[in-house]
């Protein structure tokens, strides 16, 4: 490499649907100074990859099975901080955004314009400036005022990684007994958890634990 060269930007792509990633794959790696180096279909592959690869930005899904982009992100932050993070999404939602910046990522992309946007964020991602796509900005800074005015912004609580994880699966519908067997821990457990989850969150049922997993950006509504 030449001093007047740009250096790579080596990306972390992780969607759980092939086409999608196939695209976006396509479109930053037409880019000279973008080149993905890896791919996942899920956010506990992501992480996985990240530890294993150098990677100096990570694409992520906000809604992927087994671990969500916004969780990989935070895990991401813990286990490699200094890479950068982007969100791609479906969904023009205020509440992801500000998930989503609550995680830390520097950019919410929109993957209806991907093919526009995506190169810029991830330019403005390495320069930690933050990306936010067009026109979004005056929406999303109204309907957060009309929330908090009306007292709907859900409560900033701290729940662990363990706990999330525990939130996101019953709130997929899943049982105690399957929880168990997917984290690998006992039902006794799981209902330790769930227990800690419905006091922290001042919930009384699992409907409450979904209504608050969707705010929160961890399921799809």
């Amino acid at each position: 490499m030449t001093m007047t060269e740009t250096p790579t930007i080596r990306i972390l792509l992780a969607d759980d649907h092939a086409l999608v990633r196939r695209g976006v794959r396509l479109i930053l790696d037409g880019e000279p100074d973008l080149e993905v180096v890896a791919e996942a279909g899920d956010g506990a592959e992501a992480v996985a990859l990240a530890r294993t690869h150098q990677v100096d930005l990570a694409v992520l899904d906000i809604a992927m099975p087994r671990m969500t982009g916004l969780q990989a992100a935070r895990e991401l932050h813990t286990v490699k901080p200094g890479v950068r993070v982007l969100m791609l999404t479906m969904h023009d939602n205020e509440q992801y955004f500000f998930q989503a910046l609550k995680a830390g990522a520097g950019g919410y992309v929109l993957k209806s314009v991907a093919d526009r946007d995506l190169v810029a964020a991830c330019r403005a991602a390495m320069r930690d400036e933050p990306f936010l796509y067009p026109g979004a900005v005056t929406a999303l800074v109204r309907n957060y005022l009309d929330r908090v005015h009306d007292g709907e912004e859900p409560p900033d609580q701290v729940l662990t990684p363990r706990e999330e994880e525990v939130l996101k699966l019953v709130a997929e519908g899943h049982s105690s007994k399957e929880i168990a067997e997917l984290l690998f821990i006992s039902i006794k457990t799981v209902h330790r958890h769930r227990e800690n989850l419905l006091h922290k969150l001042g919930m009384r049922d699992r409907l409450g634990l979904t209504r608050y997993a969707i705010r929160a950006g961890l399921i799809e509504p």
